[in-house]
């Protein structure tokens, strides 16, 4: 379950205290019931900024953001670990980066640490290790984080709570005549009605976020729920009324192609004519022959994407050449690649069981 800043800090940089009591009664009932759960949590930004009285919420440069993080996250840890710990449970914490789910041996280090913590009863609590990354290594928003922590420890299903109640087919503050969506059985059919913004402004992620996750989520065939976490007991409300948008998923792809659906970051980009689109979309793998365009300097073994013309995402997968051998035999009949090369090529340039389709 994931824990928005907005949800657990006033605007002022309290703490929502008696709300969040509600909240871990919740979990200490469903943790008594045999639940296993895993809580990603915001707030440490927020928690430290007050403590160190920077402007913006201690956003307002990324030296600040990473002050605030390193300063909060102790404070947060401390908060639920007091809370949970007056129910009997032990919590722990994780704090995690991009790469730690980007590089595969990393994420199953994640994976065996979220299962042995489990094991022994202790709740985790996760956040993004905010006073270490940079723009260009960071998750974001914890919306996505939750999601490829659902994926490590191979979740039954991943509840966002939200400030608002789930998703809309536009933003209900702005637009009156904005339908509820209780069920979404296509993520593809709902991503354009998803916005950036978040209403509390504390938040980095918005509904897109969500949508995100649950995208990521979909790859490992885990469900999740957006859910109003305003009121007081959200579970027990959820639980009560069911009330909220609900991503279902279908059966889940592997573990390896899972995670690189989950993929947030890639080395490279293929573009491939219509013949190589089809080809893939019947389960082959790419062939040089269909590649018309490589962006990149990856090697072999690096994540890329494969796009259409077009530019539309097509597939994802670990490529079998560096970047110079693949731009060298980009177009070319496989019978003609040795000779290009001055070696025995592989038999694909990406393989169809180190591919996802996206």
């Amino acid at each position: 379950m994931k824990v928005g800043s907005s949800l657990l800090i006033e605007a002022d940089g309290h703490v929502r205290r008696p709300w969040l009591e509600t909240l871990v009664a919740d979990l200490a009932g469903r943790h008594r019931a045999g639940q296993k759960i895993i809580l990603v949590s915001s707030g440490a930004i927020a928690l430290g900024s007050r403590r160190l009285n920077l402007a913006k919420g201690g956003r307002g440069t990324l030296e600040d953001a990473q002050a605030a993080a390193a300063t909060g996250q102790i404070l947060l840890a401390g908060l639920w670990a007091e809370l949970l710990g007056a129910h009997g449970i032990t919590a722990a914490q994780m704090l995690l980066t991009l790469g730690d789910f980007e590089d595969r041996r990393r994420f199953l280090n994640v994976s065996a640490t979220l299962d042995r913590l489990l094991s022994l009863g202790v709740l985790p609590i996760l956040n993004e290790n905010d006073s270490v990354a940079t723009e260009e290594i960071r998750f974001g928003d914890n919306d996505r984080l939750a999601a490829r922590a659902a994926q490590a420890a191979r979740a039954d299903a991943l509840i966002l709570l939200s400030d608002i109640d789930g998703l809309y087919t536009a933003n209900p503050a702005e637009d009156p005549a904005a339908q509820f969506i209780p069920t979404v059985p296509d993520i593809a059919a709902v991503a354009h009605m998803a916005s950036r913004a978040s209403s509390s402004g504390m938040g980095s992620g918005g509904m897109q976020a969500k949508v995100e996750a649950a995208r990521i989520a979909h790859a490992a065939g885990i469900p999740v729920a957006i859910v109003a976490g305003k009121p007081e007991h959200p579970l027990a409300r959820f639980d009560e009324t069911g009330h909220g948008t609900i991503f279902t998923a279908p059966d889940a792809l592997t573990a390896r192609k899972a995670w690189l659906a989950g993929r947030m970051q890639v080395e490279g980009r293929l573009t491939v004519d219509e013949g190589a689109v089809k080809a893939l979309k019947s389960g082959k793998s790419l062939l040089a022959a269909g590649i018309t365009g490589i962006e990149g300097q990856f090697r072999r073994g690096d994540a890329v994407d494969v796009l259409d013309e077009a530019g539309h995402p097509v597939a994802r997968g670990l490529i079998g050449y560096d970047a110079a051998d693949a731009r060298a035999i980009a177009g070319k009949q496989t019978t003609a690649i040795a000779e290009t090369l001055g070696y025995a090529p592989r038999s694909a340039v990406v393989h169809r069981d180190q591919m996802v389709m996206l």
